[in-house]
């Protein structure tokens, strides 16, 4: 049996904010700016703690595990996703329509915001039909701040340890006899 109440704690306290900028933004383009916000935010965070954003604090991750899921067929999405040169396309892609938009609204701080409300509209729209298609979850694979997150949190102490930890299990593990002879 489906568990029809999903996702984290976190997530219930965060999918407000999806529907928030998302819906609330088309009428008042100001909400743009808490995406602002988030974008500025979770760089920090990922150094520290790499992908946690995407799991447990990501308001469209939320919408996607909570009220997608019951509409997803969960099919395994495109190997292609997974592929670093691919999601980085999806990233360059991305920021440069931005850079180009926010060139063209600068000045007009409601054009700003109103920029922001319409990326998360457009991805979330695209993040829909994936999961639709494929699983709930198919854009976080090529999302471009899980992209970002995942490359600062190599960078950062969380996924040095986890490099220290795995250096040493290795270290500790005796060699396996017969292994250069096939």
């Amino acid at each position: 049996m489906k568990r029809l109440l999903r996702g984290k704690p976190s997530q219930w306290a965060m999918i407000w904010l999806f529907f928030l900028i998302a819906i609330g933004g088309l009428w008042y383009p100001w909400l743009g700016y808490l995406m602002l916000a988030m974008m500025l935010g979770i760089p920090a965070l990922a150094y520290f703690r790499s992908r946690y954003w995407c799991g447990n604090l990501c308001p469209r991750g939320a919408f996607l595990d909570i009220v997608l899921y019951h509409f997803s067929p969960h099919r395994p999405y495109p190997k292609l996703f997974k592929k670093q040169s691919f999601r980085w396309a999806v990233f360059s892609f991305i920021m440069t329509v931005f850079a180009i938009r926010m060139t063209l609204a600068w000045g007009n701080w409601v054009a700003v915001g109103g920029l922001f409300v319409n990326m998360c509209v457009v991805t979330s729209i695209v993040a829909i039909l994936l999961g639709v298609i494929f699983n709930q979850r198919a854009w976080c694979a090529i999302c471009p701040m899980g992209t970002l997150q995942e490359s600062l949190g190599k960078l950062g102490s969380g996924q040095t340890k986890t490099q220290k930890a795995r250096a040493k299990a290795t270290k500790l593990l005796p060699p396996v006899e017969g292994a250069r002879d096939r």
